[in-house]
């Protein structure tokens, strides 16, 4: 789809946006399979006792910055499509089939897999004082699955401020104004984004949003998202102007790569508000750098690219029990971190990619997740 088709009145599937989301879900299985394999100590994730490396706290951290956010930005971008194109009623049905019914069924489903697999990690590393708790059918976070559950909570609310706004068309026009006028002036809005996010960082006082397992909503973070997902709601609304994500995008991936590992490198030099003020930047580089690149070079309809968004929702929902499994099982393998680390993605893969073909792909599963069967 070319640009001057996604600023049409109507609008299906924007080939760039849907990669760049199904991309996000997929880099948790990276995200994941690399957690065993950092230096630093954690009381959430255990640590392979035999292989630790500081590439692997690199490639995580920096996954962590531009993850989420982008993730947030087009799910929002996508549920105002459907808010707007077809009406709130649906939007909000279509959410709840593909977001709510699916966060409380593998909620249920996958906690004993995630509980037994988490304890025989901690069992097989050998971690005695690793904190644990007794397995109970009720359990109280919510895993991986905190994404969904953030998602609900943020749906709700701006799906309150659209409707609000409909009775108030002026304030509507006068917000959609202001924002394509930020955004011709792409640095200019990027730095007033920073501030925006730099302020809630330090209202959380933390150098990012850390991840909220909590069924107990964690207002400072829910905050933080909700940044992300109004700035995609509006998008949509001001879509004709996506292709001033192309300007920049290349030159602000480079910078943020280049700042995110100067930062990483220097980290004991560089001061918690500095420091905190540095990821407000280079989340906001990643973010518009990677809109930019996928319209620039993946907006075309691909049955690869169609296949993989259309398993990437079970492949985010399922991955996370092998993840923890698989370096268990290998944990006395001699061999660097690196060949771990390809052996937990491989496998988690190979598990995630079998069982869509054959068991979601074209049964029940495969409608319950995406609307349809193949």
């Amino acid at each position: 789809m070319k640009m001057a088709e996604i600023g049409q009145n109507q609008i299906g599937r924007i080939h760039a946006l849907d990669a760049l989301r199904a991309i996000m879900m997929l880099l948790g299985i990276v995200l994941h399979s690399s957690e065993p394999y950092t230096t630093e100590t954690s009381q959430l994730w255990p640590k392979d006792p035999n292989t630790t490396s500081g590439f692997f706290s690199y490639l995580s951290s920096i996954i962590h910055i531009f993850r989420m956010p982008t993730f947030f930005l087009i799910s929002g971008f996508f549920a105002s499509m459907l808010f707007y194109q077809r009406s709130p009623y649906q939007m909000i049905t279509q959410r709840f089939k593909r977001v709510v019914l699916p966060f409380l069924v593998f909620l249920l489903a996958l906690h004993p897999l995630v509980y037994h697999s988490y304890a025989l990690m901690i069992e097989s590393f050998g971690l005695v004082d690793f904190p644990s708790v007794p397995f109970g059918w009720v359990h109280n976070i919510t895993y991986h699955l905190w994404f969904l559950y953030y998602l609900i909570l943020i749906t709700g609310i701006t799906s309150g401020l659209a409707w609000l706004l409909r009775l108030l068309p002026t304030v509507g026009g006068r917000i959609k104004h202001g924002f394509e006028w930020l955004l011709k002036r792409q640095l200019f809005f990027i730095f007033i984004l920073c501030l925006v996010v730099f302020l809630i960082l330090v209202w959380i006082w933390n150098y990012w949003a850390p991840t909220p397992l909590s069924f107990l909503p964690n207002i400072k973070i829910l905050t933080f998202y909700l940044v992300f997902y109004l700035f995609g709601w509006i998008l949509f609304k001001s879509r004709n102007l996506l292709e001033v994500f192309m300007t920049y995008d290349r030159t602000m991936l480079v910078l943020a790569f280049i700042i995110y590992t100067s930062k990483f490198i220097l980290h004991d030099h560089i001061r918690d508000v500095f420091y905190g003020a540095l990821n407000t930047v280079v989340g906001w580089f990643f973010v518009f750098g990677f809109i930019g690149l996928f319209l620039r070079y993946y907006n075309a309809e691909s049955r690869f690219r169609r296949y993989l968004s259309d398993s990437s929702y079970w492949v985010y929902l399922i991955h996370l029990p092998f993840t923890l499994l698989i370096p268990a099982i290998i944990v006395d393998l001699e061999a660097p971190a690196a060949i771990k680390f390809l052996i937990t993605v491989v496998g988690t893969v190979l598990i995630c990619y079998i069982s869509y073909h054959y068991m979601v792909r074209s049964t029940f599963i495969g409608k319950f997740l995406n609307g349809r069967k193949y």
